[in-house]
């Protein structure tokens, strides 16, 4: 695949990767401040509402189908790849709030987003993406 092949599929991952994040975001958010649950529990809930919505845009738009990988192994895949994911994002969640306090959820929260959407680009490439 060539560096411009790449650069395209980043940015399409990008997209992508906005998307799901306005939803982690905002459920986040709504779970946090409307109804008074803790930032981490809302941080794990959002990320698991926001991740089904990416399993599916990511495979539609992002990545191409591996023709050795069932659906189901896909999902699975995508899924083992992701919880990985959720844990990078609930260690930085709890690290970042222990450190600087609740006040701080939204600023720990993009800086999990960054780390998680590397993570989530170059592992899914690395298994489930067909174009090389």
């Amino acid at each position: 695949m060539s560096i411009k092949s790449l650069i395209a599929q980043f940015l399409k991952f990008g997209v992508v990767g906005v998307l799901a994040a306005i939803i982690d975001f905002g459920v986040m958010i709504l779970l946090h401040e409307v109804f008074g649950v803790d930032p981490v529990a809302a941080a794990a809930v959002s990320y698991v509402v926001s991740l089904m919505f990416n399993y599916w845009a990511s495979m539609r738009y992002v990545f191409r189908h591996r023709d050795d990988l069932s659906r189901s192994r896909e999902f699975v895949i995508f899924i083992v790849l992701s919880t990985i994911g959720f844990g990078i994002n609930e260690v930085v969640m709890w690290g970042g709030t222990e450190a600087l306090g609740d006040e701080w959820y939204v600023v720990v929260k993009f800086f999990a987003t960054a780390i998680v959407a590397l993570w989530n680009f170059f592992s899914r490439k690395k298994w489930l993406d067909a174009s090389e």
